[in-house]
């Protein structure tokens, strides 16, 4: 009897709706922090410092997450390489959920001083520590239950899942924008938090029935010790690839965070408007992400990607620009057609792109590892450009810093090989593997 095939009817279809699920719950938990640090907590936590003072420490603590990435990357990496995809799911889902809910529950600086910022950071550095292997390991899950030619559009899902977790975080926001200022920052804030107690119940019973791949049960017996070793005695030039090329979320971050902040704290306007901007892009996006990658599965994973860094770096420029002159019809247009539309390329190519650089063996490490350095310099842009500028028209270095991000995240990828056309069971093999030859009798 031959042996089943490692790739089951529908599966795919499980493992993409489950990454899908997942990560849609496990970051609406991270986005309302982002949030809510560019809208409130500079008042809540910070209100002792001046008002640019106050944003600048508000948008580090969400930097501070990111600080914690490469950390959590490190330890879930090897513990998804090691014991398994699925467990690395359920806990990243749990951890989110309860430190989220934390969050909520924390007095203001009014209340008990400096401690309320304080543990204002420990929670998140331990959003942060989860962040670092949801995606990795969602998108190793998606990646390694699809079939070959395939794997872009599969695997893409996790990142549809994080647009609709963000989507989902401002869409929370909109009433609760709405509301007086002192019940905003008393108890209104709260509210988003407090519902990621429904993320923990929802997303634990989805990922606990999910098998784990035929990749990693089929090499369950040949696990490294090590997998972190192993990873950067052979795969650390790709792993140097990774961290350079996934520095494009600073788009996001910018986009989310920054552009938001300076928008309604810097040039005066309305929090609405803005935050539908959000809303409209992510909607966008979740139909330009599954239709980018699987254009990559026909004509490559590098010139989707590097085309969605490029369009980004110049898209920039206009849309930081209108926020400045205070246009909204403009505003709406260039912040959908940059980020939902042109940071889909990357959204939707990135997950196969850099998982189909590492061997199943190290993939979860390599892609924690990689990415979750690149997100960590990402996740301090807002910070840095706060820094460069904090009145109306710094808007220019804004622009000039992110777009030379998106052309050092272009020149990453242009490194790289192309895989879209490896088989499943050849990636991450570090020298070509030989075309297998009909064995010729010797004549004499």
């Amino acid at each position: 009897m031959a042996p089943p095939s490692p790739v089951t009817q529908g599966t795919p279809r499980k493992a993409a709706l489950a990454a899908w699920i997942g990560s849609a719950l496990e970051y609406y938990d991270f986005f309302i922090y982002g949030t809510a640090a560019a809208l409130v907590f500079n008042k809540v936590f910070f209100p002792a410092s001046s008002p640019a003072t106050g944003t600048l420490l508000a948008l580090a603590t969400f930097g501070v997450g990111y600080l914690a990435r490469p950390v959590g990357a490190f330890v879930l990496g090897h513990v998804g390489d090691r014991l398994g995809r699925k467990k690395v799911l359920v806990f990243t889902l749990l951890l989110m959920g309860a430190t989220t809910f934390l969050v909520g529950c924390l007095p203001s600086y009014a209340s008990i001083g400096v401690m309320a910022p304080i543990l204002l950071v420990v929670l998140r550095l331990l959003q942060g520590l989860s962040a670092a292997g949801e995606q990795a390991g969602a998108n190793s899950m998606s990646m390694e239950h699809a079939p070959g030619h395939r794997r872009g559009y599969y695997t893409s899902f996790t990142l549809s899942g994080t647009q609709a977790g963000q989507i989902l975080a401002t869409a929370v926001f909109l009433p609760i924008a709405a509301l007086p200022q002192e019940q905003l920052l008393t108890w209104g804030w709260r509210i988003p938090f407090w519902c990621s107690a429904v993320v923990v119940v929802v997303g634990f019973v989805i990922r606990r029935k999910l098998d784990e791949t035929p990749v990693f049960e089929q090499n369950r017996g040949e696990v490294a010790k090590l997998p972190v070793a192993v990873l950067f005695r052979t795969h650390w030039r790709d792993v140097l690839r990774v961290i350079a090329a996934a520095t494009i979320a600073s788009v996001s971050t910018i986009f989310t965070v920054y552009a938001l902040s300076y928008a309604v704290n810097t040039v005066g306007l309305e929090r609405g408007p803005m935050l539908w901007v959000g809303i409209l892009a992510n909607i966008a996006a979740l139909l330009a992400i599954p239709l980018l990658a699987g254009l990559s599965d026909r004509i490559g994973r590098k010139p989707v990607f590097i085309a969605g860094c490029l369009a980004c770096a110049v898209l920039i420029f206009p849309y930081l620009w209108s926020i400045s002159d205070g246009s909204y019809a403009l505003i709406f247009t260039f912040g959908i057609v940059m980020f939902g539309v042109a940071y889909s390329a990357v959204n939707g190519v990135w997950p196969s792109f850099y998982g189909e650089m590492f061997s199943a063996k190290v993939r979860l490490s390599g892609m924690a590892i990689g990415t979750q350095i690149g997100f960590a310099i990402a996740g301090f842009a807002p910070s840095v450009v706060a820094a460069i500028g904090s009145g109306k028209d710094d808007w220019l270095g804004v622009a000039i810093f992110t777009a030379a991000v998106c052309l050092l995240s272009a020149t990453a990828a242009l490194t790289a090989r192309e895989t879209h056309k490896i088989p499943t069971e050849d990636l991450g093999v570090v020298e070509p593997v030989p075309a297998r030859a009909t064995a010729v009798p010797h004549a004499g």
